[in-house]
C-alpha cells in the first residue's frame, strides 16, 4: 500500500517497522472526530478560496458518506478497519480517495498529520471528559437521595480502623459526594485547557495559506485557539492533567471499594453488595466475593500507570512534534477507559447494594466511642480537659474489667469516678444523642447533614 508521504522514499518500509510503527489499533476509535474536523477544515479552505469551493462541497460530501457508512457499520457491530493501516487518519483518507479520486489530496492543504492527529485528541478527550462529569454527578445523585433516607440511621466512625464516635450513615456517604465535587470541578477545570484548537499549526510552523482558524474553531465548539505552532503541535499537558484528574478519581473509588470490601464481610455486616455485582469460588460453594469493588481498587494502578507513562513520555522531548507523542493516546484512553468503567460499576453496585442498618447500630454496643462526649460533660461541669480525659480513662478501664459499655453504667457509678456527673448524662452517653450532639457546620448531626444536602442539592443544580 502506498504511503501519503511515500514520494521521497525509494524503498518499501520494512515489514517489522510498519508493525512497530502503526497506531491503527489504538486511535481507531478517533473516526468519527476525526472526520468532523475534515469537515470543518474543508469548508474552511472553500470559503477562504484556498481550493474552489465545489470541489470543497464534493469534498464534504464524499466525508459525509463516509461518515455514514462507518456510522451503520458502527451500529451494527461491524466496523473494522485494516489492520495494515498506518493510523486512522491515513484510513480515512485512503477511503475518500476511493470515492473521489486525486481530488481527496487537496483535503490535507494547509495542514498536517501533526496538527490533524492533535486536534482530533482534543476533540475526543472533550466529549469524554463531559461523558465522565455526567457519571459523576449521576453517582452523586445517588449518594444525596440515598443521605437523606439514612440521617439517623447510625455507625461507627473510625480513625486508625478503630472505633472512633459516632456518625450517621448520611455523613459517611456524604463525605464521598464532596470528593467527587472536587474530582468533577477539576474536570470541568481541565476542559478550559483542553478545549483549544490546535488546527492550523500545520507541521511546526504554521501555514503560507489564508486560513481562518476562528472559523473551525467556531464550528468545532472550541473556545480557543493556540497561540504558537510549536507548543500546538507537540504539547500533550492536556492528557496529562486529564490523567492526573482521572488518578484522583480512581484514587476516591479505590478507598470507597476498600470500604465497601470490609463491609460486607461477616464481621463488619454492614452491606449486602447483589448478585449482579458479585461472584462465587470454584471450590468453597459459600462464597459471594466483591470482585467489582476488587477490581476498581486493583484498576486504580492503571490509570496511575497512564499518568507516569504520558509524563516520562514527554520528559526531555525536545520541540516540537516527535513520533514519541503517537504513544499519548495509548495512556489517554487507558486512563479514560478505565476510569469510565470504574464510576459507572461503582453507581451500579452502590445502588444495588442494601445496607444493613441494624448491624452498624449494634456494633455501637460497648464501643467506647460515646468516651469523648462524657469527658467534654466534665469539662463543660468545671473540671479542666486534662483531668476529665483522666476520669473517663478511667472509666474505660472500669468498664473493660467488667466487660459493660460507658451507657451501661447507672449515675451513681458514673459517680464514683466524679461527683460531678448529674442525670443528665445518661441520656447524653446514648450513641444516637452523641451523633446529634454534633451540630457544627460539617458535623454529622441530622440537622448539620440536612445542610450539606441543601449544598449539594445546590452543586448538582449548577
Amino acid at each position: 500500500m502506498s504511503k501519503l508521504w511515500g514520494g521521497r522514499f525509494e524503498k518499501e518500509t520494512a515489514e517489522e517497522v510498519e508493525i512497530f510503527t502503526a497506531s491503527i489499533g489504538v486511535d481507531s476509535r478517533l473516526w468519527d472526530v476525526d472526520i468532523r474536523a475534515s469537515l470543518a477544515h474543508v469548508e474552511m479552505l472553500g470559503l477562504q478560496k484556498i481550493i474552489p469551493n465545489s470541489e470543497a462541497q464534493q469534498i464534504a460530501k464524499a466525508l459525509k458518506e463516509i461518515h455514514q457508512e462507518l456510522e451503520t457499520k458502527s451500529a451494527r457491530g461491524e466496523l473494522n478497519f485494516d489492520p495494515k493501516a498506518e493510523d486512522i487518519h491515513s484510513e480515512i483518507e485512503k477511503m475518500l480517495k476511493d470515492k473521489i479520486g486525486p481530488l481527496s489530496g487537496k483535503l490535507h492543504t494547509a495542514r498536517s498529520r501533526n496538527d490533524q492527529v492533535v486536534t482530533d485528541t482534543r476533540l475526543y478527550l472533550r466529549e469524554s471528559c463531559l461523558e465522565l462529569i455526567q457519571d459523576i454527578r449521576n453517582l452523586q445523585t445517588w449518594i444525596v437521595e440515598v443521605s437523606e433516607k439514612h440521617l439517623h440511621t447510625i455507625l461507627p466512625g473510625l480513625t486508625h480502623m478503630q472505633h472512633g464516635q459516632p456518625v450517621s450513615l448520611a455523613h459517611h456517604l456524604m463525605a464521598y459526594f464532596w470528593m467527587l465535587e472536587r474530582d468533577q470541578a477539576r474536570l470541568k477545570d481541565a476542559l478550559q485547557r483542553i478545549n483549544i484548537l490546535p488546527l492550523g499549526s500545520a507541521a511546526l510552523a504554521g501555514t503560507l495559506f489564508p486560513l481562518d482558524r476562528a472559523f473551525v474553531a467556531e464550528k468545532l465548539d472550541f473556545s480557543d485557539i493556540t497561540e504558537n505552532s510549536l507548543d500546538a503541535v507537540s504539547d500533550r499537558d492536556f492528557v496529562i492533567e486529564f490523567l492526573s484528574a482521572a488518578s484522583l478519581v480512581m484514587m476516591h473509588l479505590s478507598r470507597w471499594s476498600e470500604e465497601l470490601i470490609l463491609w460486607s464481610t461477616p464481621e463488619f455486616n454492614f452491606v449486602k453488595l447483589d448478585d449482579s455485582v458479585t461472584t462465587g469460588s470454584s471450590i468453597m460453594p459459600q462464597k459471594k466475593n466483591p470482585d467489582v469493588a476488587e477490581l476498581i481498587r486493583g484498576k486504580v494502578g492503571r490509570v496511575y500507570g497512564a499518568l507516569m507513562g504520558a509524563l516520562t513520555m514527554l520528559k526531555a522531548l525536545p520541540l516540537s512534534y516527535n513520533r514519541d507523542l503517537q504513544e499519548d493516546k495509548t495512556f489517554l484512553f487507558e486512563g479514560l477507559d478505565t476510569v469510565q468503567a470504574s464510576i459507572r460499576l461503582m453507581h451500579l453496585m452502590l445502588k444495588t447494594a442494601k445496607f444493613q442498618t441494624e448491624s452498624m447500630a449494634e456494633k455501637l454496643r460497648a464501643d467506647f466511642s460515646n468516651a469523648t462526649d462524657l469527658a467534654d460533660e466534665l469539662v463543660t461541669l468545671g473540671l479542666p480537659f486534662r483531668e476529665a480525659h483522666e476520669v473517663v480513662g478511667r472509666i474505660v478501664r472500669h468498664c473493660l474489667e467488667i466487660k459493660l459499655g460507658i451507657e451501661d453504667l447507672s449515675l451513681i457509678e458514673l459517680q464514683k469516678f466524679s461527683s460531678l456527673f448529674n442525670a443528665s448524662i445518661i441520656e447524653k452517653v446514648k450513641p444516637l444523642h452523641v451523633m446529634e450532639a454534633r451540630k457544627s457546620e460539617g458535623g454529622t448531626s441530622s440537622v448539620a447533614v440536612r445542610a450539606q444536602i441543601q449544598k449539594a442539592r445546590k452543586a448538582l443544580e449548577s
